[in-house]
């Protein structure tokens, strides 16, 4: 197993022939388009067939009620978890059920032996996160007491196997509260089988100021839930400036960190399954990108005759374009990029990989795992 960058002149009849395998195996494996044109600098994934399973690696990935049928389908074989995305509740404690029914996916889930988990997120009407519906919940027994019974019947009707708490920008105030929620969570509903594990914001110390790092304690809500999630992407985001979604410099000073906090076997290295388009030249407050899966990507580099070039420090592939006397900056996510997240599991001993999010479909990536890892299958 091995990556190939395309160069020019190459062909996928001339790299297959090279690489010893059926031409039909590369297209597929790469999810490449008739009539198979390739942008230079385009990373393949090359695969004989052979495996390296010494890593038991946990698998996961976050996906709305709504996922396609086909998309869903292809990815299932390859998950430990599915994360429904996700649950609400209101300031008296009452649960909010997703906008789109849920049922298909829960149930597409089990009969996939993939285990659903309960998504459970403080979004308001407006799809932000609000932390003053977390400080109403967390600062009321009644409502924390109303919401967990709730959960609890959810998670039995449906078919859930467990709990994900994703609460983002916690205020500092709350800190020991949230812990102590967490662990209510864990304390009822364990000793039922259902597993709680948590999403943690990407922090590099303990004394990081920000909104959205001071009310979230590695250490306590490590030794509270049974599993974490580093949610290492955005550092490129759709209103920041042209960078990397998930630059492994900083993903690898947020696991450095992480790993002295909570123990390696529960933590879940998070990776982005997008990337963004951003038109220049970038004004502050103004440009906005747009979202786009790794083929989504390679396939404009191809219609625009764009070279993909690889930043080594950041680990992750970028190209320009032209539109409409436009120019364009794109970073995102191919096997390359994966592949050295890979490597950083392996080299912490951490549990496993969450993607954010399994709404598109990157085969080469589940491919690449299923070569370089023994899937878990806890169900």
């Amino acid at each position: 197993m091995w990556i190939y960058v395309v160069k020019r002149g190459d062909n996928v009849d001339k790299i297959a022939a090279e690489a010893g395998i059926p031409v039909e195996k590369l297209i597929e494996d790469n999810q490449i388009e008739y009539p198979y044109r390739l942008a230079v600098g385009e990373a393949l994934y090359i695969s004989d067939g052979s495996k390296d399973q010494s890593y038991l690696l946990y698998s996961s990935g976050y996906a709305y009620p709504f996922i396609d049928n086909e998309v869903l389908g292809q990815t299932l074989p390859y998950l430990t978890d599915i994360y429904v995305f996700s649950y609400g509740f209101t300031e008296e404690g009452d649960l909010v059920p997703p906008l789109s029914d849920d049922t298909r996916l829960v149930n597409e889930a089990l009969a996939g032996r993939v285990r659903p988990i309960l998504t459970l997120t403080p979004l308001g009407p407006d799809g932000r996160f609000n932390n003053n519906l977390i400080s109403s919940l967390l600062a009321s027994p009644q409502a924390k007491e109303r919401l967990i019974w709730q959960l609890g019947e959810v998670l039995l009707t449906k078919g859930f196997r467990g709990i994900d708490v994703d609460f983002e920008y916690v205020k500092a105030e709350d800190r020991g509260a949230y812990v102590e929620f967490v662990g209510l969570l864990k304390q009822v509903l364990g000793p039922f089988g259902y597993e709680v594990s948590v999403a943690l914001a990407p922090k590099t110390s303990s004394e990081q100021r920000g909104l959205l790092y001071e009310g979230i304690d590695y250490r306590l809500l490590g030794q509270k839930a049974d599993r974490v999630m580093l949610m290492t992407y955005e550092w490129g985001y759709s209103q920041g400036r042209p960078m990397a979604v998930a630059p492994l410099n900083m993903v690898r000073r947020v696991v450095e960190y992480a790993v002295t906090q909570i123990t390696p076997g529960k933590i879940v290295l998070g990776i982005p399954n997008y990337g963004y388009d951003w038109p220049l030249p970038y004004e502050r407050g103004v440009t906005t990108a747009s979202t786009l899966g790794t083929r989504e990507a390679v396939q404009l580099a191809v219609d625009h005759g764009a070279e993909i070039f690889f930043d080594q420090t950041a680990m992750s592939p970028y190209f320009h374009y032209w539109q409409y006397g436009i120019r364009h900056e794109v970073w995102f996510e191919d096997v390359r990029s994966i592949q050295a997240k890979f490597r950083l599991i392996r080299e912490f001993g951490l549990s496993g990989a969450g993607y954010w999010q399994l709404m598109r479909f990157f085969r080469a990536n589940w491919v690449m795992m299923e070569d370089e890892f023994l899937i878990d299958n806890l169900f």
